[in-house]
């Protein structure tokens, strides 16, 4: 996984120099898959890319800190950009709708102040691509309700798996 980490850091000090000075020091990076284990390995970079973004914008980042919140969100639109591009490279619509439905249910969660972006990190991971969401998403849009996301992930990856999950993102969640 250690090249996972470096890639995400390389391309993104690559990209841009304000991304470079964002960059922590090697040492103090921490490089913990968190949902990607759920998945399959071939996505692991888009969705720790993303999740890197999602972290940048609404917690406790990885691999970044940002200076200010006007950089931290160019960042963490830059990694959601960027991890998109990591899926679409394997020419897999539904994974990349699926992807897009995550950051924008999140973004909807964030707003209202709502519980459930755990569960549904897990479903979209363990089950990226598989078109099989929808009905899940919409109990969390329309109802608050997460635990169908949470039933379809442990179905898919396991109990411990995605305890491991939830409670990694738990501590790197912003409140």
């Amino acid at each position: 996984m250690a090249d996972l980490w470096e890639a995400i850091a390389h391309e993104a000090a690559e990209e841009s120099s304000l991304w470079a000075d964002a960059l922590l020091p090697g040492t103090a990076r921490e490089r913990c898959a968190v949902f990607s284990p759920l998945g399959e390995q071939r996505f692991a970079r888009g969705i720790e890319t993303i999740y890197e973004g999602y972290l940048v914008h609404y917690g406790v980042p990885r691999l970044f800190a940002p200076p200010d919140p006007d950089t931290a969100l160019l960042l963490g639109d830059y990694l959601y950009a960027h991890g998109l591009v990591r899926v679409a490279s394997f020419g897999e619509v539904e994974a990349v709708s699926d992807l897009s439905e995550l950051i924008s249910l999140c973004s909807q969660l964030r707003a209202e102040g709502a519980g459930g972006d755990g569960p549904l990190w897990a479903a979209t991971a363990a089950l990226l691509g598989d078109g099989a969401l929808g009905e899940a998403r919409a109990a969390l849009r329309l109802h608050g309700d997460s635990a169908p996301l949470e039933a379809a992930a442990r179905e898919a990856s396991g109990d411990e798996a995605v305890d491991r999950a939830l409670a990694a993102h738990a501590a790197r969640r912003g409140a």
